[in-house]
């Protein structure tokens, strides 16, 4: 049998991390076993649905090097992989269902649904349809569908017994009937429910193996009473942990503590764009999210898709939530940014450095070698390098040094022996530099340590810089140099 797996995104806009962690599985479990990785698009609320989110979803999964081999845009033998585009699909399958029983139809008015809503709020209950419309004749039903009034069609749970299915991460899962709610199989619009569209198009689809996050674990149960009524098999289950962000909170008596909850957009947690625009590396991002939630065999941590591809399997899944960490997503970046070559960290470093630096003045090659190592996230390149823009305001306490020996009095000395040393340097290269004040330290008595570091604060004004004092005054240049130390040793006098 061929594994079929589907990822069924709705066109909201951008791709939570979740989703395409869920893509991402669904994916790899797909290839490792020689399968056909189906993109559908469940457009069927489309209230929720966002211009353009298609685009969105096509290009998030193409920059993830998710390639799907069926869907919308690329076609095949199961389509349209539209779900409104297939809205005449569904009807035959509810009106077969209603025939044998597992489903009817319902015209109750939100008026009448919203009282017994508020009924049950009052007593403290979920609201649950009371099955008032599956004791509608035959008769009742064609005279109210011959008037015309708006109805939907419902699933008609058991009222005893237990429904359940097999997950392959969690087990026999089951539910007591009498908890479920006789949920909406087809809208008054016509159209399906989320739920009823998965049966359908999944069994239609050949889909094998089903990946979805957890919060579906409930829902499962209802589909399979759909499979079962319906005469189909169902697929294999693989419900995914949620990705959860800890924030601070508070505990019953106000103490602040550390609290868990899912990652949101809403509430500010970064999508996949997101991560891809402050500068993170697909290649990092997809490596992370693949460990979130899975445990390869063995201490490895590094993975090229390729790789996962090969390794992914089913049995190295968590049961528990797995906690999206953002400083151990910066190490991953950091180690792929250093695999880089310099080349293609310069052409990926260029943009963010053009936003404070004239690249007309700076040599951004050199600066690329000195800040490769040194690169987290390249949106943190512009605050990095800004102060050889501009000078920032820095205190004088930042020429005291403890470990190189240097005060704020060592370092007016310092000044005052370095810099007719640098003006009369012409030839301004790094090795020049280095050379010429290096051979002229020994004659002061001081420490290189004591020249070196006032020297690098008064042109940086910053207590770490990518390179050191010869790097910076090399990307400086002369002119630039020599007026900030004048700057410097007036401050200092």
């Amino acid at each position: 049998m061929e594994v079929r797996t589907r990822f069924a995104p709705s066109p909201t806009g951008y791709m939570h991390l979740g989703n395409l962690r869920t893509a991402l599985y669904t994916y790899l479990y797909a290839r490792r076993n020689g399968g056909k990785f189906i993109l559908r698009i469940e457009d069927t609320d489309q209230k929720r649905e966002v211009e353009g989110a298609l685009d969105v979803i096509y290009k998030s999964l193409a920059t993830a090097g998710l390639t799907h081999d069926e869907g919308p845009d690329v076609g095949g033998p199961c389509g349209p992989y539209i779900q409104s585009q297939r809205r005449d699909t569904y009807r035959p399958w509810a009106e077969k269902l209603i025939a044998s029983g597992h489903a009817y139809y319902c015209f109750c008015t939100e008026e009448r649904l919203g009282q017994a809503r508020a009924e049950a709020e009052k007593k403290g209950e979920n609201f649950k349809y009371d099955k008032h419309c599956l004791h509608l004749s035959k008769e009742e039903i064609q005279a109210k569908l011959d008037a015309g009034e708006p109805y939907v069609i419902r699933q008609n749970i058991p009222t005893e017994g237990k429904a359940g299915f097999d997950d392959l991460i969690y087990g026999r899962v089951e539910v007591d009937c009498d908890t479920l709610d006789d949920n909406v199989l087809l809208k008054a619009d016509g159209l399906p429910t989320y739920n009823f569209a998965n049966v359908v198009d999944d069994h239609l689809m050949g889909i094998t193996h089903v990946m979805r996050g957890n919060e579906y674990l409930s829902s499962a149960p209802k589909y399979n009473l759909l499979y079962e009524a319906l005469g189909w098999e169902p697929p294999k289950y693989v419900h995914l942990t949620p990705v959860m962000v800890e924030v601070p909170g508070t505990d019953e008596e106000g103490n602040p503590i550390t609290v868990k909850r899912k990652m949101s957009k809403r509430k500010g947690d970064p999508s996949f764009e997101d991560l891809l625009a402050q500068g993170y590396l697909t290649e990092a991002i997809i490596n992370y999210l693949a460990l979130l939630g899975w445990s390869p065999k063995g201490e490895r941590e590094f993975f090229t898709l390729k790789e996962l591809e090969e390794n992914f399997d089913l049995d190295g899944l968590s049961k528990s939530p797995s906690v999206f960490d953002q400083a151990k997503l910066n190490w991953f970046n950091a180690e792929y940014i250093r695999k880089l070559s310099p080349e293609r960290y310069l052409e990926l470093a260029t943009p963010w450095l053009a936003q404070v630096l004239d690249p007309a003045r700076f040599d951004f090659k050199r600066l690329g070698e000195l800040l490769q190592g040194r690169t987290e996230v390249f949106n943190q390149l512009p605050g990095m390098v800004k102060f050889l823009a501009e000078l920032p305001e820095y205190p004088l306490e930042f020429f005291a040094n403890k470990k190189q020996k240097s005060t704020p009095e060592s370092a007016k000395a310092a000044l005052e022996f370095v810099k007719p040393v640098l003006e009369g340097i012409e030839d301004w290269t790094e090795a020049n530099l280095h050379d010429t004040v290096m051979a002229k330290i020994p004659e002061t008595g001081m420490k290189n340590g004591q020249v070196l570091w006032p020297l690098r604060i008064a042109i940086s004004g910053q207590q770490s810089t990518p390179g050191g004092a010869f790097e910076i005054a090399y990307l400086l240049g002369r002119e630039e140099t020599l007026r900030r130390l004048e700057k410097a040793m007036e401050r200092l006098d």
